[in-house]
């Protein structure tokens, strides 16, 4: 019985192991999640000059329809 406890917290310890090597992050992680994030706010900026423009050409074509109409 002595050998199977053995075995058994052997195995335990480096399942523990492996689970601590796994939330280590790499340089390579580390950079893609940086990349991720430059990406995506970047994405966030077009989208945000994307409705400026919009809003600026709506406003344009309601002053040329206003002026237009007088």
């Amino acid at each position: 019985m002595t050998l199977h406890k053995s075995l058994l917290a052997a195995a335990a310890l480096l399942s523990l192991l492996a689970l601590s090597a796994c939330e280590q992050k790499g340089p390579a992680e580390r950079a893609g999640e940086q990349l991720d994030n430059a990406v995506e706010n970047a994405g966030d900026k077009i989208e945000d000059a994307t409705d400026d423009a919009s809003k600026a050409v709506e406003q344009a074509g309601d002053k040329v329809e206003n002026a237009t109409d007088k």
